[in-house]
């Protein structure tokens, strides 16, 4: 189930390549890029605790039947926190859409540049086409920022760990997980641009499944 590199999961994920990423595609191992970029918590139903300053984020919740969570999500620098929280309300954003049915979700276009938007929509709508949502576990680790020095662009790498992460038909209530023998951890590499509100929205995604572990 990654996430853009959407899941490898049964029948009913075999279009997508896990559950986290932000390109389309299918297979194991993913490598997708979407251009258009200056690259250089808890799963409760608040917003994250470090929202940064600038215009008023949307309120994106989640339910308990997916946890989604973040861990080690800090940095003592302000900047690359700024990038962080951004990245992170924007990955909520997405599951939050996929759960809500909601491909045309405003959070998400909040998140997202002009031209990454499309590819987002695609993903979501590659569950919810098939009236799937998401439910389990999701962790997201070892994240780490580079800022460019324009201060304009950022690149962020982190993984998830999709073991306990399944998919739901909202008719049936099936449950499916990864095929057996699915490498659950899935590597994501993010660039990021500062908008002139001051939000970081994702310009790109690659994922690679299999290159990063706990």
């Amino acid at each position: 189930m990654a996430r853009r590199a959407l899941a490898t999961t049964a029948a009913a994920l075999t279009a997508t390549a896990g559950l986290l990423l932000t390109a389309c595609g299918g297979g194991d191992s993913q490598s997708d890029d979407i251009k258009g970029a200056d690259s250089g918590s808890s799963p409760s139903a608040s917003a994250s605790a470090s929202t940064p300053s600038g215009p008023k984020r949307p309120e994106i919740t989640l339910p308990s039947s997916f946890q989604l969570t973040f861990e080690n999500w800090k940095s003592s620098d302000p900047a690359e926190q700024a990038v962080l929280s951004d990245a992170q309300e924007e990955i909520r954003a997405g599951y939050a859409a996929i759960i809500e049915n909601d491909p045309d979700s405003e959070a998400v276009a909040f998140y997202d540049t002009e031209g990454v938007r499309g590819q987002t929509k695609q993903w979501i709508k590659s569950y919810t086409d098939k009236n799937l949502t998401v439910i389990g576990k999701l962790p997201a680790f070892n994240p780490k920022v580079n800022l460019a020095k324009t201060g304009k662009g950022a690149s962020l790498s982190y993984c998830t760990d999709e073991s306990e992460a399944k998919t739901k038909n909202r008719e049936t209530s099936k449950v499916e997980g990864n095929p057996a023998g699915t490498d659950p951890y899935v590597l994501y590499s993010v660039s990021l641009a500062k908008n002139e509100q001051g939000v970081w929205q994702n310009a790109s995604v690659h994922s690679e499944r299999g290159a990063c572990s706990r």
